[in-house]
C-alpha cells in the first residue's frame, strides 16, 4: 500500500519560505532543508505555483516566495493543492457480490471515507501556515536550549 508524503513535504517547503519572510529561496536551499533532490522540490513548487501559493522566478532573482502571508494560507489549501489521490481507497478487486457483506461494503466504506475526508479537510482548515511557523520557532528555541551547555557553576 502506497502513502504520499507530498503534503508533509509541501508544508515543510512553505514553512521554510514563511521562515525566510519574503526573501526568495532557491530549490537547492529548500531541497537541503527537506533532505531531497532539488528536482523533486522544483516539481512540488510547480504544483504550489499553480495553486497560487508560491511565486517562482528564474534568473538573477531566482527563487520562490509565498504569494500571501502565512496567516492567510491554511493547511487544507496546501493539502488540496498537492494530494492527487484520496487518502482512503477500497481494493481494486471487486468483492464477491454473492456475499451479503461483499454486496454492500464498497458503498458503505465509500460513505465512511467521504465523511473522514471532509473531517480531515475541515480540521486542516483550522491550522494556518503561520501557526505551523510559530510551532517551528518554539521548537527551535527549545532545541537550542537543550543543546546549549549548562551554565558554569558559581565556585562559592
Amino acid at each position: 500500500m502506497r502513502t504520499s508524503c507530498r503534503f508533509a513535504m509541501a508544508v515543510h517547503v512553505l514553512a521554510v519560505l514563511a521562515y525566510k519572510e519574503g526573501d526568495r529561496v532557491t530549490s537547492s536551499m529548500l531541497a537541503g532543508s527537506v533532505n531531497t533532490n532539488p528536482v523533486i522540490v522544483r516539481r512540488l513548487l510547480l504544483v504550489l505555483q499553480r495553486a497560487r501559493l508560491v511565486d517562482t522566478c528564474r534568473g538573477a532573482r531566482a527563487g520562490s516566495r509565498l504569494t500571501r502571508s502565512p496567516g492567510r494560507i491554511n493547511l487544507a489549501e496546501i493539502y488540496r493543492a498537492v494530494e492527487e489521490t484520496e487518502p482512503f481507497a477500497t481494493p481494486m478487486r471487486k468483492p464477491n457480490k454473492a456475499c451479503p457483506v461483499g454486496l454492500v461494503i464498497r458503498n458503505t466504506l465509500g460513505q465512511v471515507f467521504e465523511s473522514a475526508q471532509l473531517a480531515l479537510e475541515k480540521d486542516l482548515e483550522k491550522t494556518t501556515l503561520a501557526s505551523v511557523l510559530r510551532r517551528v520557532r518554539t521548537s527551535e528555541l527549545g532545541a537550542e536550549l537543550e543543546q546549549s551547555p549548562e551554565p558554569p557553576r558559581d565556585p562559592r
